[in-house]
C-alpha cells in the first residue's frame, strides 16, 4: 500500500453514524458527538461551520468539509443563530436541556428536520477514529479542510444524496463505502491545493524512486530495511536514495522507517492481546527489549506504559485529552 491508504485504513465507515438534515433558516446545530473526524456536504442551500475556538467557515452547495474532533462546534444558518438542538453520539438529537428529540424529527431513516421541504440540506458523517496510524494523517490535517464544489468529488456526493432516503438491501454498505470515497476524493483534492501544505510523505508518493520506497517500507515493515537495500529495489545509489528521500519526506529513510514501525506497534499494543515480544516481531524489531529501546526514544514512555493508555512526564501521569462536554 502507499502511505495514504494505509493511514485511511483506520478511517474507514463501519456502520457510519450518517445524518441527512432538512432545514429552515433560522437553524443552528450544536455537533456534540466527540467524532474524532466527521464529513459534511451542504446538498442544498448552505451552512456555516462555528468552532468555538477559530473563524466560521462557510459551505456554499456542493461543498465538502472535513472537521477534526473531538472538540464540539456548531453549524448553523449563520454565524450568529444560537442552537437549539445537540447532535450526541449516534446521531441521538437533545434539547439544549437534555430532552431527546431524535423521534420527533425523524422525517424518515437517516433523516431529520422539522419539515421536509426547508431550504437546507446538509448530509454528514462521522467517523470514531482511534489509534497511532490514523493520527499520522489527523495531525496534518487542519481543524477544518473545505473542498469547494468546482474542485471536489461532486459525483460522489450526488450519488449519497440520491441513497440517503433509500432503504434498499445493503443500503448501509452502500453509505459507508460512498462516505469512505467521498472522504478520500477530498483528501486528493485538498493535498493537491498548495496551500494545503501536504505533508512529504503525501507528496513524494508520485516521486520515481521515493514512492516505490515508501510502498516497500508499508508493504513489509518488518523486513530487515537498510538505506542501502532500499536505494537498490528501486534502482539508486545509496547517497542518492538518502538525499532524495530526505529533500523529499522530510526525514531520513531509517527515521521514517522507526516513525512508522513505532505507529504500528503502538496500535497493536492499544488493540491486541499479543506480548510485546511477539508485537516486536511484527514490526521489525529482534524481541520485546528492542522494540521497548526504541519505542521509548520516540515515544518517551515504554511500550506496557502505553499500553496502560497513559503517559508519564516527570513522575505525573497526564491522561489523554477528552472532548468538552455541552449540557
Amino acid at each position: 500500500m502507499d502511505p495514504l491508504a494505509d493511514l485511511l485504513q483506520g478511517v474507514r465507515a463501519h456502520s457510519a453514524a450518517f445524518c441527512h438534515a432538512i432545514l429552515q433558516p433560522p437553524w443552528a446545530l450544536r455537533i456534540a458527538d466527540g467524532a474524532r473526524l466527521a464529513l459534511a456536504s451542504a446538498l442544498r442551500g448552505h451552512a456555516w461551520i462555528v468552532p468555538d475556538h477559530g473563524e466560521p467557515v462557510l459551505l456554499d452547495t456542493g461543498d465538502i468539509a472535513i472537521v477534526k474532533g473531538p472538540d464540539h462546534y456548531t453549524v448553523g444558518d449563520d454565524p450568529a443563530t444560537a442552537p437549539d438542538v445537540i447532535v450526541r453520539p449516534g446521531n441521538r438529537l437533545t434539547t439544549l436541556d437534555g430532552t431527546d428529540v431524535t423521534e420527533a424529527l425523524r422525517l424518515a431513516p437517516r433523516t431529520s428536520g422539522h419539515s421536509p421541504d426547508g431550504s437546507t440540506t446538509v448530509a454528514s458523517g462521522t467517523y470514531q477514529v482511534d489509534g497511532e496510524v490514523s493520527d499520522r494523517l489527523l495531525n496534518v490535517l487542519p481543524d477544518i479542510v473545505v473542498v469547494r464544489r468546482s474542485d471536489g468529488p461532486a459525483p460522489v456526493m450526488d450519488l449519497l444524496a440520491q441513497e440517503v432516503g433509500g432503504e434498499g438491501p445493503g443500503q448501509q454498505i452502500v453509505l459507508d463505502r460512498l462516505l469512505d470515497l467521498a472522504l478520500i476524493a477530498t483528501l486528493r483534492a485538498w493535498f493537491a491545493r498548495p496551500e494545503a501544505h501536504a505533508p512529504g510523505w503525501y507528496l513524494a508518493q508520485g516521486d520515481p524512486l521515493i514512492g516505490p520506497a515508501l510502498r516497500l517500507i508499508h508493504d513489509a515493515p518488518a523486513h530487515p530495511w537498510t538505506v542501502a537495500s532500499m536505494a537498490g529495489k528501486v534502482g539508486a545509489s545509496r547517497a542518492t536514495f538518502a538525499r532524495r528521500f530526505a529533500d523529499l519526506v522530510g526525514e531520513p529513510p531509517l527515521t521514517y522507517l522507526t516513525g512508522w514501525r513505532i505507529a504500528l506497534a503502538a496500535d497493536l499494543l492499544r488493540r491486541s492481546d499479543l506480548t510485546i515480544d511477539s508485537v516486536a516481531r511484527q514490526v521489525g524489531y529482534a524481541n520485546a527489549f528492542a522494540l521497548s529501546v526504541a519505542f521509548k526514544r520516540v515515544r518517551g514512555v515504554s511500550p506496557s506504559q502505553h499500553r496502560t493508555g497513559v503517559t508519564v512526564n516527570g513522575g505525573l501521569t497526564i491522561h489523554h485529552r477528552q472532548p468538552t462536554v455541552d449540557a
